[in-house]
């Protein structure tokens, strides 16, 4: 059965339009906002004219691009409550958003010094992450390991601050290791003093081993060698870092 001519067409401009919100966000992160469209839409593949269908001026397109960003961690979320328990659903998901706010300062300084954010669509996409971020926060402390007295405004400023560090330390590992150390603040007394928080830290192996990226709990093996992560997906970050920038790796989700 042969597809409608106005179905193939939407089809068309919603591939079109995916293509110019993942070249925007590359361009903005290596090049800043000064970029032009014109320069998007050779990135992307397409006609300026393209462009300017889906996105009329460039504060339209990096809007939609921060909407995007935002959406897919509030996906994010989502996938790491269903994965896991809630603590390390909680820190795994931190690690994912300070991962994947590297390399974006260009576009985070727009929406810091620009007087007319947060527009409506951008609002709208900012609430569904405060709430996928609290449902999180609430349900690790319900389980007793995060500290009772952290909210959602300290959890959302301390992953900002451990983005600026990454960002800022010359080392990509090093300011990881920064990151993660600064998450660990967060986890309640009881439970600090039983996750083993870094391979590389001295004097922290404890009896439960717990994955090195999200900090999830692990099953003991009776024999072979000790896991060292969860699953694929915290296995595939730990492995991006070691090879650090410009690692073809595919990001797991």
């Amino acid at each position: 059965m042969t597809a409608a001519p106005d179905d193939v067409g939407r089809a068309d401009a919603r591939r079109n339009r995916t293509k110019v919100l993942a070249a925007a966000s590359r361009a903005f992160d290596e090049h800043g906002t000064d970029i032009s469209l014109g320069a998007i839409a050779r990135q992307a593949g397409v006609g300026a004219g393209t462009v300017y269908r889906h996105f009329p001026s460039k504060e339209i397109l990096l809007e939609a691009v921060f909407v995007h960003q935002l959406d897919d961690l509030v996906d994010a979320a989502r996938r790491w409550t269903a994965r896991t328990e809630p603590v390390a659903a909680f820190f795994g998901f931190l690690l994912e958003v300070v991962d994947t706010s590297h390399g974006r300062k260009h576009a985070c300084d727009a929406l810091t010094t620009e007087t007319s954010w947060p527009r409506p669509s951008l609002a709208a996409s900012a609430r569904r992450f405060r709430q996928a971020l609290d449902e999180l926060l609430r349900a690790a402390q319900q389980a007793g390991g995060v500290r009772a007295d952290v909210s959602a405004d300290d959890v959302a400023a301390l992953t900002v601050g451990c983005a600026t560090t990454w960002a800022a330390h010359r080392d990509r590992n090093g300011g990881s290791r920064m990151a993660r150390l600064a998450l660990e603040s967060l986890r309640s007394s009881a439970s600090v003093t039983e996750v083993r928080v870094f391979r590389d830290a001295p004097g922290t192996l404890h009896a439960a081993p717990r994955c090195e990226e999200c900090g999830a709990r692990l099953q003991s093996r009776s024999t072979g060698r000790p896991a060292r992560y969860c699953g694929a997906t915290c296995r595939q970050r730990a492995r991006r870092r070691r090879l650090g920038p410009g690692s073809s790796t595919e990001r797991g989700t």
